[in-house]
Order: structure tokens, then sequence, then C-alpha cells
């Protein structure tokens, strides 16, 4: 894994916190995007090399939604910026960690993702990011 690529935020209202973010932050979000297979809009801040990606959910079925439901809004993920998503995952399985999603799979951000549970990653939603080539 290479850095931090970004910091999901799992948020009821994206226009308010698109808001509260652009206010706390000093700047205005650089992109919003649509990610169908999640079911969520997403839209993203630069902070130096990091981003923060808020996420709002557009089905109540939609894996932010029951995020929200459970624990609130607020932090639902890390994601890390790797250069072979194919091989990270290969290794994580490998070493035991149970990943949710058996291939890479489209996400925002012209990014290939992958998503280690929780449960076995110290209680922490881990995303693997590998850029679109």
């Amino acid at each position: 894994m290479e850095k931090i690529e970004h910091i999901g935020i799992a948020v009821k209202n994206l226009v308010e916190a698109e808001k509260t973010y652009t206010a706390l932050l000093g700047i205005s979000p650089y992109k919003r995007e649509a990610v169908e297979s999640e079911h969520v809009t997403t839209s993203f801040f630069k902070i130096g090399e990091t981003k923060i990606e808020l996420l709002e959910s557009t089905s109540p079925e939609s894996a932010i939604a029951k995020f929200i439901d459970k624990k609130g809004e607020g932090i639902h993920h890390i994601a890390y910026a790797v250069n072979d998503i194919i091989s990270e995952m290969k290794s994580l399985k490998e070493q035991g960690f149970t990943l949710l999603n058996e291939t890479p799979k489209k996400g925002a951000d012209n990014k290939l993702i992958c998503f280690v549970h929780p449960k076995s990653a110290g209680g922490v939603l881990t995303e693997l990011c590998q850029e679109i080539r």
C-alpha cells in the first residue's frame, strides 16, 4: 500500500455536508459523481495528497444507508492507494483477511476498488484503490 488515498464519510444530505466541509476546509469539492453499483452519490475534497469522500445513499438498501441507520453519520472507511489491486487482494486473502468482493469493481474517481471486512481489519472498513489506467 502506498498512501491513504481518501477517507470516506457517510452523510445523510450531500448538499448540506458539502456546505459544512467547504466552510471547515476552506475549499470547494472538486468533483461529484454517482456510483450506481454502490447506490451512492459522492463528493470529493482534496487536502494535500489526501482526499475526503462524502457519500450519500441513493437507496435505503445501500451499505451507506444501512451504516447511517446503525451508527449515524461519520467516518465510513479509509482507502489506501495500491499499484496492483489483484496482488494486494491475493496477499491479504493469504494472510487471512476477509475481502468483501472477490474481484475488483469500478468505484468513484476512476478507481478499481475492493473492501476488506472491518472484523478482520481491527474494526475499520478498509478500501483498496487502484487508478484505472
